[in-house]
């Protein structure tokens, strides 16, 4: 995934908790259930030293917010100051997490989170749109498009003599009440540049629609397929568009792991794997893209900046760095990965690297990444 959602992480000095749970609301007692999985949590983390203001941050968040629909997941970052981040996960947990360490722990969203910059909804028939911009989990903007031919039935009586025949006057209007959605969705597209344009409708309005579509805003439009404007609830929706993440998710570690192997089979330096290798081309700022696979609870080492990390603390003194921290290395190298504008992607069963950790490189090393 991309790091833009962890861009502030580095400026807010920690310690930080870290929490991951299942906060779905599909049944009648979820709200006890959550509240039950906190208190457990919250235990927990006090009994590790947690600050009080942070574990409140956190509470306040969890309990007290808007309320998720359905099956959800949730991953909360917090200081004693406040909560860092805030995400729903595209889908809950298989276990609660809680830590309270040095750094953040954020593998769990790489795994998780719905990894997008921003995405529009529209919900179209013949009669206009309901349009919503989004931005990672908030609503950032919507409005409804009614079309200036908005009507498009026959009208009653039409038999009557004066009123001449009404079915070209009822599909001229249709046709520009679809102009008129077709306008505004290109004029906000080209302002917003989502990512996606998610699109909800029968299948005739949603086929009107895309055919006048300028190719540029075609090409970001999925069609979720749902049904007729009125009859599909927002749950649904927000259910689809989640299945969409996750397919583009899957999509990536397919593509991701198929180039490190390539890489790896024609020997171009710019696949990495092993704490040793992939700390050094992290501290040189060569990583495009890390690759998280089971870490388990290994550790680095870590100088007075974040950046100077080592698999041991003989690894760092070579490189002229006091040892300042030993850290959990699930925890210390994705955060250099953020430092340097690094891409997060966490792995499945399909690749295993040594030490649960890879690296591809944005350009092939002029010296070895060891150390």
């Amino acid at each position: 995934m991309h790091t833009d959602l962890f861009r502030e992480l580095p400026t807010d000095s920690g310690p930080f908790v870290s929490v991951y749970v299942d906060d779905s609301h599909n049944t009648e007692n979820a709200t006890h259930s959550m509240e039950l999985r906190w208190r457990s949590l919250r235990e927990q983390l006090e009994s590790d030293g947690a600050p009080t203001a942070a574990l409140d941050h956190i509470q306040t968040a969890l309990l007290d917010g808007e309320r998720p629909v359905g099956v959800s997941g949730r991953g909360l970052v917090a200081t004693a100051e406040r909560v860092v981040l805030d995400q729903q996960l595209i889908r809950p947990p298989t276990a609660s997490v809680a830590r309270y360490s040095t750094l953040p722990f954020l593998v769990p969203l790489v795994t998780h989170a719905r990894d997008v910059g921003s995405h529009m909804i529209a919900v179209v028939d013949h009669r206009g749109a309901d349009i919503q911009i989004v931005h990672g989990d908030d609503v950032a903007y919507s409005e409804t498009v009614a079309g200036e031919g908005h009507p498009v039935h026959k009208a009653t009586g039409a038999e009557t003599p004066g009123y001449g025949d009404p079915q070209p006057r009822a599909e001229e209007q249709a046709r520009q009440n679809i102009r008129d959605v077709v306008d505004r969705l290109t004029s906000l597209v080209d302002r917003e540049r989502p990512d996606v344009l998610f699109v909800v409708g029968e299948s005739r309005s949603v086929s009107d629609l895309t055919a006048q579509l300028p190719q540029r805003i075609e090409d970001v439009v999925v069609n979720l397929g749902l049904g007729a404007r009125g009859s599909v609830a927002d749950s649904e929706i927000s259910g689809a568009v989640d299945a969409e993440w996750l397919r583009r998710h899957n999509r990536v570690l397919a593509e991701v792991t198929d180039r490190f192997r390539a890489e790896q089979g024609r020997s171009s330096g710019l696949a990495v794997e092993g704490l040793t290798a992939v700390c050094g081309a992290l501290r040189a700022g060569e990583v495009q893209t890390l690759l998280i696979g089971d870490i388990d609870d290994a550790t680095v080492v870590v100088g007075e900046d974040l950046m100077m990390v080592a698999p041991s603390p003989e690894n760092l003194s070579e490189l002229g760095a006091p040892p300042n921290d030993v850290v959990r290395a699930d925890e210390a190298l994705p955060m250099v990965a953020v430092c340097t504008h690094s891409d997060l992607v966490s792995l499945d069963e399909r690749l295993a690297p040594k030490d649960g950790i890879a690296a591809l490189l944005r350009y092939a090393p002029r010296t070895s990444a060891g150390g």
